[in-house]
């Protein structure tokens, strides 16, 4: 026990900050009192250092996630919802840019989805950032492929700098990023060619402090029901097989309008930390689904827009939310009843309950998409991603039940363990574990049928020979071709009825439909599954493919046989 709450005030009278930080996981007993204490302190004092805020800040943010009681709960959103108007946050604005905070700046290079949806939210405070001046002569060069003739002509002979020019151009409170955007807009060609161009120019944009606009500050799902802390933290090595019997507590969908909030949380999560996560930037509200695993834990999982699904497998996004709180978040590659997990825990976050959520998300797979594979991408786990490396990744994966199928991986993870029993105190170094790193791990719940992941460049390599052959750099030609000999072989007479997402998956599906072996010799129902996996994969949710996919085993066996 504390012993008494008022005295262990005095004692950190000197220090609420770094008493704060030593406490925020320590819960039960009396510590939500002295926690509170130290909070009305902190709420009071002003912080000497940006370092200092951005300090408090995340403190304050951990505890909304993982609160003691409703007065702690009370007093963290008091001071949030007030944070951009501390003193010390104005007074070290231009050092806590950067930061997520509210009331400071974003800068970043923001991809075309990204960069589009902050225009169209926030146009007067979203800007090209005129301190970096690297991409001006890219700038001015798109310029010339986006306004009239004449103007193209002032700017080939003008000596006016880029930002100047776009002053002269742009309308009166519309911003140079947000009249270059609205020019590509009005490009000729497709979605694809737009990103494309843009993405080209890979400009510097800033983000202004605005209402509502992304910040960490402000992260949350409001209506998430609210969970207290009474007990420590989870950091026992969960067994995964047995959190995988254990289903979550209720699936949830939501209306578009909802959906939509949920998607643009997600990308407010990527733009307040610099990143940038398609699954999320193209994310389709028709897929979002919220998963309830009880204790304040919860997963927001979304599919993506028929026109960004990719052919053969499923891909969705999702965030790790603790009463409501994004703690974490990642992409899922869905094949049958195999799934490529990425699993990030934001920084603020971690030291948490990181191997417990981890698999409480691998129990969500298991229920939501049938998952019974599981395996991890060599980024995940250390290639080429120096954090997972000094975390330890590799090992961590291997003790909650991972393993590695390449020979070298096994053989290298064989001489670690054997020096490990020689010599408990040995650690494997960062050569050892880039080299263990080098290849994937799996984790199979079924072990008579371990997972494997879809070869598709090989099947991208046989379709594009199957083209070359029928019409070379005529590929529409081909894949029109294809489209009727997949449509005789499947006992289709028109595509009437189809929307215009199961018209785009056939084109897509097409070429692999007809260089399926043996597919003249498959069952009518076969032929009529294989049909309606091709319709789900551009229809309405993405989850209604995966389910379809996994239960066509023949279909499964004979792409992987085109791969083959």
């Amino acid at each position: 026990m504390l012993g008494s709450p008022k005295k262990h005030a005095m004692r950190v009278m000197t220090g609420p900050l770094p008493s704060l930080e030593q406490l925020k996981s320590s819960y039960g007993g009396e510590y939500a009192l002295v926690k509170l204490a130290l909070l009305g302190r902190l709420a009071r004092s002003e912080l000497r250092t940006a370092r200092a805020v951005s300090r408090l800040h995340d403190m304050l943010c951990f505890m909304r996630a993982y609160p003691d009681d409703a007065r702690v709960l009370a007093q963290v959103e008091r001071m949030l919802g007030t944070f951009h108007r501390r003193s010390d946050l104005k007074r070290h604005r231009a050092a806590l840019a950067d930061s997520g905070i509210a009331g400071t700046a974003v800068h970043y290079r923001f991809f075309w989805s990204t960069a589009r949806w902050l225009a169209r939210r926030w146009p007067e405070r979203f800007r090209f950032d005129r301190g970096d001046a690297e991409p001006a002569q890219r700038l001015r060069a798109a310029l010339l492929f986006l306004v009239t003739p004449a103007e193209s002509a002032w700017l080939k002979e003008s000596p006016i700098s880029t930002f100047a020019a776009l002053d002269r151009m742009r309308a009166p409170g519309e911003s140079d990023a947000v009249f270059l955007i609205r020019r590509v807009e009005t490009m000729p060609g497709d979605s694809a060619s737009r990103e494309a161009f843009y993405d080209s120019i890979d400009a510097a944009c800033v983000l202004k402090p605005a209402p509502g606009a992304p910040s960490r500050t402000d992260e949350k799902h409001a209506a998430a029901p609210v969970s207290f802390q009474a007990r420590p933290l989870r950091r026992t090595r969960p067994d995964l097989r047995a959190q995988a019997a254990l289903a979550p507590r209720a699936v949830h969908e939501f209306a578009p309008r909802k959906a939509i909030r949920l998607l643009d949380l997600a990308r407010g999560v990527m733009v307040t930390r610099f990143r940038d996560l398609d699954a999320f930037a193209y994310g389709d509200p028709r897929g979002v689904r919220l998963i309830d695993d009880g204790e304040g834990l919860a997963f927001m999982v979304n599919g993506v827009v028929p026109e960004r699904r990719a052919v053969v497998p499923g891909t969705f996004g999702y965030l790790t939310l603790h009463n409501g709180v994004p703690v974490g978040y990642g992409d899922l590659i869905v094949t049958g009843r195999s799934v490529a997990v990425a699993f990030n825990t934001l920084e603020t976050y971690r030291g948490g309950e990181a191997a417990w959520t981890f698999a409480r998300l691998l129990a969500m797979l298991r229920h939501l998409f049938g998952s019974t594979s599981f395996i991890l991408h060599p980024y995940q786990i250390g290639h080429r991603n120096e954090e997972a490396i000094a975390s330890g990744a590799w090992w961590f994966y291997y003790k909650l039940g991972f393993r590695p199928r390449a020979p070298e991986a096994r053989r290298i993870m064989r001489e670690e363990l054997a020096r490990m029993k020689s010599n408990p105190g040995h650690r494997s170094d960062r050569a050892t574990l880039r080299r263990l790193a080098a290849s994937h791990l799996f984790f199979d719940l079924d072990a008579a049928r371990p997972g494997r992941l879809p070869p598709l460049a090989e099947i991208g390599e046989r379709v594009a020979g199957d083209l070359a052959r029928r019409a070379g750099a005529d590929r529409e030609r081909a894949v029109k071709e294809c489209s009727s000999e997949a449509m005789h072989l499947l006992g289709l007479r028109s595509l009437q009825g189809f929307t215009p997402g199961e018209r785009l998956s056939w084109v897509r599906w097409a070429p692999l439909v007809a260089s399926l072996p043996g597919l003249s010799r498959w069952s009518a129902a076969e032929k009529r599954a294989l049909v309606r996996i091709v319709r789900a994969k551009g229809g309405r949710r993405e989850s209604d493919f995966v389910a379809l996919f996994a239960a066509h085993p023949k279909l499964e066996r004979a792409l992987f046989e085109v791969g083959d």
